[in-house]
């Protein structure tokens, strides 16, 4: 495992983040000679997402997600209010 200091780290993050994913070898980051992060190379596959396991099976959409949530009435009113707020 690669040790680098805090600002070093800083002015090099961008490298050295493609030099982890490249090599696959963690770098620990110390900040007055202790540690304090740790970069680490994801297991997940070029061709895969790592926002795919986030929804956990799927997303379920029910009724129209087009259709306004409020009525323009009720927009008008919630308008109407926010302007006496500001009076």
């Amino acid at each position: 495992m690669k040790t680098m200091a805090a600002g070093k780290f800083k002015a090099t993050c961008l490298a050295l983040l493609d030099e982890v994913k490249a090599k696959r070898v963690p770098v620990l980051v110390t900040k007055n000679g202790k540690p304090v992060a740790k970069l680490v190379p994801l297991d997940i596959p070029e061709d895969k997402d790592p926002l795919d396991d986030f929804y956990f099976g799927g997303i379920e959409i029910v009724g129209d997600i087009m259709k306004p949530i409020y009525t323009d009435a009720e927009w008008e009113e919630f308008y109407q209010k926010s302007l006496k707020v500001y009076e």
